[in-house]
């Protein structure tokens, strides 16, 4: 064999081992909510800076002192970086610009630009926050600065961010083409080099549609040695369980066990609403010796400021039985940011530990805080700055055979959490306003123990569950969507007492509470606890029947996050979210088995099925939940939700006791669905739109047809829907329909679910399985993918995995009716 062919082998097996390691396109380490949510997004956790799910880093750095000698297990130091031209977040800076098309060579240095506009940045629509409003498609720039002393410059970056297409020149110059939006900061090493004295940035951007936004600046990427030595620890495994994610590292002669907890336990809203995750460290001695060990943590401030610019205050917080450090913003703007690429700068992180373990704390900047550990350095128990790191030193003793554990909390006070109707809401666990994160953090620590069990217990038991559900694949798909589904959520209370459960709209839009969101996110819920189903709900029926949205159809949205006051997004959605809160009403009165959540409700219910009743069953053109599609006439699937919709009002009438109401809608229902045959039928398939022979589509809404029993599609319409489907698969899952070969993942579970087999649901779902491990994209799940290459399309860390959970609550349903 040739030396060539030797190596593509070798190269093919490594490939295929560390796919085979791989055990999710990323890591979750702490997940409670929105705001306070953090990941690894490689395989070796000490490959990569730990990162906010938008992909900012929030930096945790774990060191283990081993007989002195110091190794890593977790985390790398964030770059630092110097500023050179300064970019928005920083100081506005002015420019000229023009939207109409220039003549002549407008990125050339010496180009007349004095017949253009003069502006200030920000540049963009936004028009509460842009000083220069950008309203066209195309806008050109020029900016010209001075800077001196280039030659001290170590690493030049630009400081980028733009939505959505660019090009950029220095000095004439080209250095920058992007197609697609660069959300929060991109840093882009360019090779072309800055002049002392007078320089030229010359722009061209596009907006193709939605959000328009420009900015720039260059930095300097600063060296950061270390005068530590230190050595990698050896990762032997990693671990996913629905609530932890677990680490094995080899240290020479001591074994470390890392362990993160967020226990997140659904069946108990004060435990799932503590903003409290646990670190658990367990050493123990491989040699039968002991050895003297000490961890340390560090916590980069980073966790409580939205743009690493921002000012921050350090400081401890100690109680009677916890150590504590703390720090937020100087600036606490609390509730005032909304949007999507947004992370919290209100409210306080903390990091905690019992002072039963001996632990030492203190506070440095980020570049200090390694050296600090081996060497005593700066530190601090009170500093005021940018890049701040909050460390922990815990010592073991000496350690043996018999393994010893310590924990270290992590938590964050948000102060309020949501904006209600012009109301600020505080989050659940304190929405008296009389408790305090200092004494949540002191529970939390005595009730360690029997928390960790409670959380090793579901574990094995939603395993078990999901195994039995749907295999062993199925199962570790359910793991994953799990703590991600529950941590795009905040849980809090409203003035008329009723709980309510909101979702972001992670990366696709920062909506809050989204019709067409919960609707996919629903089966988990149901599942768990069908109260925070109900919590899922409660704002859009409020919205209605309060009068402040006076449609005869449902709404699509409560606002932008974390503000719910009211739809924000452009357009509504009428069969579409009309048919979800029909659909997700009734599945609660099934899961519940009562219909008293629909009762409160009724009115707004029996507006909303008329409506399907007039304009559902052959739709005109609007947007679906799968608005990144486009507005769809004649839908079929769409026409599927209006026709379940209407049944499920027949369902709940029928459990309310409203028998003639019952037999009306169901009578209307039953009607609908040969004429659905008839004009989405094309052979051996049904259509996407009616009467539109050659297309088709995912059926996913036909789903709640059989988790509800509502029985009126014939079950020939599911078996040869998944029989089309089945030669219709690419590598990583089968397409949304015709049109695109790309997909979305939770749909593809439902349709899953519709199979009359095992071996044909294994076949539907093992492709998105083969997705999660091999994807290139390394982010908290996205649900929007290319089937042909596994490349996330769109989204991400959003809580519609929650769908995944589709087939256990099929499996539910069905055993409760046989009891």
């Amino acid at each position: 064999m040739k030396k060539s062919s030797v190596l593509i082998v070798l190269l093919s097996l490594s490939l295929n081992l560390f796919a085979q390691q791989r055990k999710a396109p990323a890591y979750p380490l702490i997940t409670h909510d929105t705001y306070f949510s953090i990941w690894s997004d490689t395989d070796e956790l000490i490959a990569s800076t730990t990162k906010h799910w938008t992909g900012a880093d929030q930096s945790l750095i774990g060191l283990i002192n081993v007989d002195g000698k110091i190794y890593r297990f977790l985390g790398q130091e964030p770059k630092s970086y110097k500023t050179i031209l300064p970019a928005s977040d920083e100081a506005s800076y002015p420019v000229k610009y023009t939207e109409t098309e220039p003549a002549g060579d407008w990125q050339a240095v010496g180009f007349n630009d004095s017949g253009w506009q003069s502006g200030i940045s920000p540049i963009g629509n936004d028009e509460g926050h842009d000083k220069t409003q950008w309203k066209q498609r195309d806008i050109w720039i020029r900016r010209t600065f001075n800077v001196q002393n280039v030659v001290d410059i170590h690493q030049l970056l630009l400081k980028i961010s733009h939505d959505d297409d660019a090009d950029v020149y220095l000095n004439g110059k080209k250095v920058y083409s992007k197609t697609g939006v660069v959300n929060d900061y991109g840093m882009v090493p360019i090779t072309e080099k800055l002049i002392n004295g007078e320089n030229i940035l010359a722009i061209h951007a596009v907006n193709t549609g939605g959000g328009a936004r420009f900015d720039i600046g260059f930095v300097d990427e600063e060296e950061n040695p270390s005068s530590l030595a230190i050595s990698i620890a050896k990762q032997q495994s990693v671990n996913i369980n629905a609530t932890q994610t677990s680490y094995v590292f080899t240290c020479d002669k001591v074994d470390l066990n890392l362990v993160f907890t967020s226990p997140l336990l659904l069946n108990d809203l004060n435990l799932l609403s503590r903003p409290v995750s646990y670190i658990t460290y367990t050493v123990k001695a491989t040699d039968h010796k002991t050895h003297k060990v000490k961890v340390y943590l560090s916590a980069s401030s980073a966790l409580a400021v939205n743009k690493p610019t921002q000012q921050v205050m350090a400081e401890t917080d100690n109680t009677p039985l916890l150590s504590c450090l703390k720090a937020g913003t100087t600036e606490q703007p609390v509730l005032q940011k909304t949007g999507d690429d947004v992370r919290i700068d209100w409210g306080y992180m903390y990091v905690a530990v019992p002072k039963s373990s001996n632990a030492t704390q203190f506070i440095t900047s980020e570049k200090d805080a390694v050296n600090a550990f081996g060497t005593g350095g700066i530190t601090s128990n009170k500093m005021l700055g940018q890049h701040l790191a909050l460390n922990t030193v815990i010592p073991f003793g000496k350690v043996g055979i018999q393994a010893v554990s310590k924990f270290v909390e992590i938590g964050y006070d948000d102060i309020y959490a949501i904006q209600y109707f012009g109301q600020n809401l505080r989050p659940w666990w304190n929405a008296s306003g009389k408790k305090s994160i200092t004494g949540e953090l002191t529970l939390a620590a005595e009730q360690y123990p029997s928390i960790i069990k409670k959380c090793e217990s579901f574990n094995k038991q939603m395993y078990a569950t999901a195994v039995k559900a749907g295999g062993q694949t199925y199962a570790d798909l359910c793991v994953l969507a799990y703590r991600q589904s529950i941590a795009a959520h905040q849980l809090v209370k409203s003035p008329q007492g009723e709980l309510l459960w909101f979702s972001k709209e992670n990366f696709s839009g920062g909506f809050i509470n989204t019709v067409d969101v919960t609707y996919p996110s629903a089966p988990l819920y149901l599942i768990y606890n069908p109260q925070l189903m109900e919590g899922m709900l409660n704002g859009i029926y409020y919205f209605s029947e309060s009068g402040k949205f006076n449609k005869d159809f449902a709404a699509h949205d409560l606002g932008s996050y974390p503000h719910a006051n009211g739809q924000t997004y452009g357009e509504g959605m009428p069969v579409e979210e009309s048919g979800n809160m029909i659909i997700l009403t009734a599945a609660i009165a099934k899961a519940e088995g009562n219909a008293h959540f629909a009762r409160l409700h009724w009115k707004s219910l029996s507006k909303w099925v008329n409506y399907l009743v007039n304009e559902g069953f052959d739709p005109q053109t609007q947007l679906c939940t799968d608005d990144f599609a486009g507005h769809l006439a004649r839908n079929a699937n769409l026409s599927v939700k209006a026709i379940v919709g209407i049944g499920c009002y027949a369902q709940l009438a029928q459990q309310l006791g409203y028998s003639q109401t019952a037999a009306k809608y169901r009578k209307i229902a039953q009607a609908m669905v040969p004429r659905w045959m008839q004009l989405a039928g094309d052979g051996d398939h049904y259509t996407l739109t009616f009467e539109n022979k050659g297309t088709w589509s995912q059926k996913y809404n036909l789903v709640w047809d059989k988790v509800l029993g509502l029985n009126l599609f014939p079950k020939s319409v599911y078996d040869q829907e998944v029989k089309f489907y089945l030669t219709q698969q690419h590598q990583y899952g089968l397409p949304l329909d015709s049109r695109k070969t790309y997909t979305k993942s939770d749909w593809i579970m439902w349709t899953a679910t519709l199979a009359g087999n095992q071996n044909d649901f294994e076949k539907l779902i093992n492709p998105v399985y083969k997705y999660a491990l091999e994807t290139p994209s390394r982010v908290p799940l996205s649900d929007w993918h290319e089937t042909t290459d596994g490349k996330q399309v769109g989204f991400q860390a959003r809580s519609v995995v929650g769908g995944y959970f589709m087939k256990m609550l099929y499996n539910k349903m069905v055993f409760s009716a046989a009891k």
